[in-house]
Formats: structure tokens, sequence, C-alpha cells
């Protein structure tokens, strides 16, 4: 059994209140940083630390900290991304409605160590229960002198807020956020400048995801160096990985970094196996965003290595036989999956979500969604693979924002794994849109 640093406490009766959470070591980092270290110091733990964004992107935590402007006499602030939106992953809505005081821990650690007096969360705005269980907590911290004016006594002072997004998927872009945050359009904004340079109401700012900011006080309170001896290279501590498609046991789960993939799916300590006894076909290991892999290149590597759940590990290969960690959003798919129907579900969702600001996601996502759908519904031709093959091409490096990546990887992914599914609809269509029928292997196109 892995080390649980961020769930170890997450089924004790009461832990969503202050009282219960300060009996088991709740707040010790607020303490301890505000009274033992300076700002630098925290920053400098969190880069020992190697912690890297639990959003999706992967990108160092301390660094990108390290990242911000500090002009003198400006307000700087830090925003927690909790807009969770992304399809297969819902890691962090647990986190804020079991564990709320954590995150508050962790955004007045973080705040102290950035220089920010006023700091936001800004959550999904259909989470509205989670809203309330986390206004409800940031009452309890203020009451109890850690948020408001001198927390400690040590002249450090920092508001929180908690801000309902308006349920835009793009609102998860860190600069559409913040468009969002100051009451506009969430649409991206171009870059440079970036957000610690420029950020919320042209201020510098750090956007950091839920779980990322979870890990500080972790971090904290057992050091940098320590937490850097969890996982495996440049992939340290633990990730949660919301778990879910054709499994025995979906949900989520705080794992080691270095879990090897085909544990983590066949394991009684985890999702103990694919439902029904049915075989693995596909997995999307990191939200809808990410390649989609077969079964032999998710459980082993192109080389024959295998397949570990780390952000080095799961990309070898690039994209030709790799994919990505991203958020953690592990969606498995079983032998009866239909991969043509499953990727024209979620192009509907990028076409649907897009914010049309960018011509090539606009009209791209558009045909992606118009093509996926006539090839499963058996009116499609030959030529449309290439065509889908081209219109993903053509979106992907040519937008503000990465929604059009997100578009467009799985289904260049889709079309280079299972191209002889797509085919097998196109030349079979009404064995093909028959209700349940399965793909029966590549035989019949020879």
């Amino acid at each position: 059994m892995g080390r649980k640093l961020l769930t170890e406490h997450i089924n004790v009766e009461g832990i969503d209140t202050i009282e219960v959470y300060r009996k088991h070591g709740g707040y010790r980092s607020v303490e301890k940083a505000i009274k033992t270290m300076t700002p630098d110091e925290v920053v400098e733990e969190v880069k020992k630390s190697g912690l890297r964004g639990r959003g999706g992107a992967g990108f160092p935590t301390g660094l990108k900290w390290s990242f911000l402007a500090k002009p003198e006499g400006v307000p700087r602030y830090l925003v927690c991304n909790a807009d969770e939106s992304e399809p297969g992953t819902f890691k962090d809505r647990q986190l804020m409605s079991k564990l709320p005081h954590l995150l508050i821990e962790g955004m007045i650690t973080s705040s102290y160590a950035l220089g920010a007096n006023t700091s936001y969360i800004y959550i999904r705005g259909e989470l509205l229960y989670v809203l309330r269980i986390l206004e409800k907590a940031i009452a309890e911290a203020y009451a109890a002198g850690f948020l408001g004016k001198n927390i400690l006594g040590s002249g450090y002072d920092l508001d929180l807020y908690v801000h309902p997004g308006g349920g835009a998927y793009i609102c998860g872009e860190e600069t559409a956020l913040l468009e969002s945050l100051e009451g506009k359009r969430g649409n991206p904004r171009n870059k440079p400048p970036f957000p610690a340079v420029s950020g919320l109401y042209a201020r510098p700012t750090v956007v950091n995801n839920v779980e990322s900011i979870a890990a500080v006080p972790v971090i904290v309170n057992e050091g940098g160096d320590e937490y850097a001896k969890i996982g495996i290279g440049k992939s340290t501590g633990t990730k949660l990985i919301s778990a879910c498609g054709h499994l025995n046991k979906p949900g989520i789960y705080e794992i080691e970094m270095g879990v090897p993939v085909e544990e983590f799916i066949y394991s009684d300590e985890y999702c103990g196996g694919i439902w029904k006894g049915r075989e693995l076909k596909a997995v999307v290991a990191g939200g809808s965003s990410v390649p989609i892999l077969p079964k032999e290149l998710i459980l082993k590597t192109a080389a024959g290595e295998p397949r570990l759940m780390t952000y080095e590990s799961l990309s070898d290969g690039g994209f030709v036989t790799g994919t990505m960690l991203g958020s953690g959003g592990f969606i498995a798919m079983d032998e009866t999956t239909c991969i043509v129907r499953n990727t024209w579900n979620f192009s509907r969702f990028y076409h649907h979500e897009s914010c049309g600001q960018c011509s090539p996601c606009r009209e791209g996502t558009g045909w992606l969604e118009k093509i996926l759908h006539r090839i499963e519904h058996g009116h499609g031709t030959e030529r449309d693979i290439d065509v889908l093959a081209s219109v993903a091409k053509q979106i992907e490096g040519n937008t503000i924002c990465p929604l059009g990546e997100a578009a467009a990887w799985p289904v260049s992914a889709a079309i280079r794994h299972f191209r002889d599914e797509f085919e097998w609809h196109i030349r079979h269509p009404q064995e093909a849109t028959r209700p349940g029928a399965v793909f029966p292997g590549k035989a019949v196109l020879a």
C-alpha cells in the first residue's frame, strides 16, 4: 500500500470541520511557514520537492512561483483553478468536499510564499454544493485567526474568496479563468504577457490547480527533500487518479508516482481489473484531451518496458506510441467499446465548449464532430479518415489556448491506433450501425 499524503484522513468523521482537521495536524504548515520561514524559503521547499502541476500541464510548481513578478507597491494574487471539467476527471471536487481545510491551508501557505494578500478559489459553477462547503470552512478559518488581518500575530494579512464560474470548460484555461474572474466573457488571452507579470486585474498572478495547492502543506511540514523521495525521477510525490470506465473498482486513488499501469488496472489494491471478465481494449490515461492508447501500448512501451504511472513513462515514445498523464482522468475501455463512437463523443464535447475565438478551433472542431458523426452513423467515405487527420493537424498549434490541441489529439490518436475500426465503419455501415455492434477485428478487412 503506497503512502497517502493528501487523503490519509479523508474518511475521518467530521474532517471537514476545523476542530477535527486540527486534531489531525491541520494548519501546521501555516504556523510553521509564517512563524519560522521567509516567503522565499517556502518557495525553495516547493522547488526542492519537484512538485509538478497536477491540473494537466505538469509544469514544476516551484519554478512557476519563482517567475512571479514582484514590483514594489503592486498587489499580487494567487488563484486556485477549481474549474474541474475535463471529461474523465473528478478528483478535485472530492478533495474540496471532503477535505476543504486542506485546500484552504494550502492557499494560506502558498499565498504567504507569494506575497499575496488576496486570493481566490475559482470553482466550477455547477458545483454549488462544494462552494457552500468551502465557504463554511473559510468562515471557520477566519474565526480561528488563520485568515484576515494579522494572521497568528505575524503582521501578514490574507483574504480568501470562492468565486463560482459560469460552467464553461474553456474557463479551466488559466487566462480565460482570469477573464471570467474579472467579470468578462471567458476567452483566453494572448501570451505574452503571462499571468506571472500581468494576470488578474493586470497584476502579477499565479494560477494553480486544487491538487497542486493541497500538496503544499505536506511539502512544508515534511520538507521538500522528503517529498521528492517519493516517486521516480522528475515525477515526485503522489498523484490523485480519477479511474472510470469498464473497471471493477472505479473511483479516486492516490498513488505513489511510478506504479506500473498494469498493476493499477489489475491489482485488488486499485482498480481490480476489467469488469465482467472482459479484455482491456484501450485507455485514455489523463483525461479526454490526451491520446488514446491500445492495450499493448498502455501496458508496455514500444520498447517493451513496463509502462509506469509517471509523466515520463506515459509520454515515452511521444505521440506515436505514447500519451500523457495529464490531469489523471484514467478511462479504461473494454473489448466492446466502439472507438469511433467514443471519439465522436469527445469531439461533440470540444465543439460545444470551444469559445469560438480562434478560427481553426471554431471551425475545425465542428468539422471533426460532423465527419465523425457521418462515419458513426453509416454515411462515411474512405476519404473521410484522411480529412479527419488533416483537420486535426490544421487545428493543432494554431490556436491561442490548448483547447485546439485537446480536440485534435484524441482524433489523431484514434486514427493512428484504430484506423482499421474506422475503415470497418465505412465499408460495412449496416453492420457497424447495428445496436450493440462490436468491431470484429482486422481479419474482416483482409
